[in-house]
């Protein structure tokens, strides 16, 4: 072997993103499969979303609708729909976005989040995020070189969810915080931001001269509350990346059709990251997706009807089950306490969970960086037929202590 065909003995991946290894989600799933058990870890749905949507997906492939490279900022067609999307559902909070210079399509959510930390964020500049966080957060505020404050959402015994303490907020942030990564309803506790709490966070990033990248995937996923998005408060509008996906109100997450959506000077900033990332995407599904946002009223308040009680079928039996539960007023996650069962590490209680009983969830100790404090907790997923989680449910009752 010659000096040039040696491996080079660095290491061959970058050391920022090293720590993060295989995503949990890829574990759990693939320690399903191995064991045959019922995967309420990952959130998928395990039904497709509406057969015209996908009969228009199949039409523009047919018909050559996008066969090729879409337009960079995503086709007309649907940045036109997420602009009506936006009007219709929060007009009355004053969202008007121009589909021509304030919408961009994306590779998803995940796509829309990393190019916009990539785009917004200088090295060592600060971002705060509510703790446990979905875990692309972490990776793609390391890729832009930045460095991750967390403020953790804690347990409130009156409410039995998870809640934001602001003065924790307020102190996280100092003369190096750039931006504010938000994301309501929150995933993986369920929380969702109510107008006290948005207006507080919107008051401190207008004080301090901050950016908020909002996630907004799960914005039609809301069962108790409403959904408020923050770019809608004052001072706000300028300052806020709006991201939000098809992938969670249509059940279609394959199709990895995302967007933002800002001033134009924002999404500008945010197509130049984005555009050496995936360039393009998913051109096809972009015409499906157009057409799905324009589904009627009916379609959203069913799906959220669906949701709502295959998450109290979940939490109940897990109740049952002698999980301690909290409440989930949005997503498609229930977060519980395995304490009352006299386990305190979840991911221990997970890796083993399968062959105990054939149930997969998600420890939500990997979301944190305070891990102590994610410890007891682990994450199931309802989004999935009633007849399934009854089996997990009947599963978990019968499981060994």
């Amino acid at each position: 072997m010659t000096a040039d065909q040696r491996v080079p003995e660095r290491p061959l991946l970058n050391r920022r993103l090293a720590e993060f290894g295989t995503t949990i989600f890829a574990e759990m799933s693939a320690l399903a499969v191995r064991t045959g058990a019922i995967n309420l870890g990952q959130g998928f749905p395990d039904t497709d979303g509406p057969e015209p949507v996908r009969e228009a997906a199949v039409r523009a492939v047919r018909e050559g609708r996008g066969n090729q490279y879409p337009p960079g900022p995503g086709i007309p067609e649907l940045r036109d729909a997420v602009a009506a999307h936006q009007r219709r559902w929060y007009g009355h909070l004053g969202l008007d976005p121009d589909p021509e210079t304030e919408v961009l399509v994306t590779a998803g959510a995940t796509e829309a989040i990393t190019a916009a930390l990539l785009a917004l964020l200088e090295p060592g500049d600060e971002v705060i995020a509510l703790e446990p966080y979905y875990d692309s957060y972490a990776a793609a505020i390391a890729m832009a070189g930045g460095t991750r404050v967390p403020v953790t959402l804690r347990p409130d015994a009156q409410t039995s969810s998870f809640r934001l303490d602001l003065d924790e907020l307020r102190d996280a942030v100092t003369d190096r915080t750039r931006l504010i990564l938000l994301n309501s309803p929150h995933n993986p506790t369920g929380t969702v931001l109510d107008h006290d709490e948005l207006a507080a966070i919107a008051e401190l990033c207008v004080e301090r001269g901050l950016l908020a990248v909002t996630d907004e995937v799960y914005e039609h996923l809301v069962y108790e509350g409403e959904h408020i998005p923050i770019a809608s408060f004052p001072g706000m509008h300028e300052r806020t990346v709006t991201v939000s996906s098809a992938g969670k109100t249509f059940s279609f997450t394959g199709w990895k059709v995302g967007w933002v959506t800002s001033t134009p000077e924002l999404v500008s900033a945010v197509r130049s990251a984005k555009q050496f990332l995936t360039y393009v995407s998913a051109g096809p599904f972009q015409y499906a997706v157009a057409e799905a946002l324009a589904l009627p009223d009916s379609y959203y308040t069913q799906l959220r009807d669906d949701l709502r009680a295959q998450r109290d079928l979940l939490s109940e039996g897990l109740a049952e089950a002698g999980f301690g539960v909290f409440q989930a007023p949005g997503t498609y996650f229930v977060t519980t306490d395995i304490r009352p069962l006299g386990h305190g590490s979840g991911i221990d209680f997970c890796l083993a969970l399968p062959e105990r009983c054939g149930v997969v969830a998600v420890p939500t100790q990997v979301f944190y960086d305070h891990e102590e404090a994610g410890a007891p907790f682990v994450r199931f997923a309802f989004c999935k037929q009633q007849k399934v989680l009854a089996d997990a449910v009947t599963r978990l009752k019968g499981a060994p202590a």
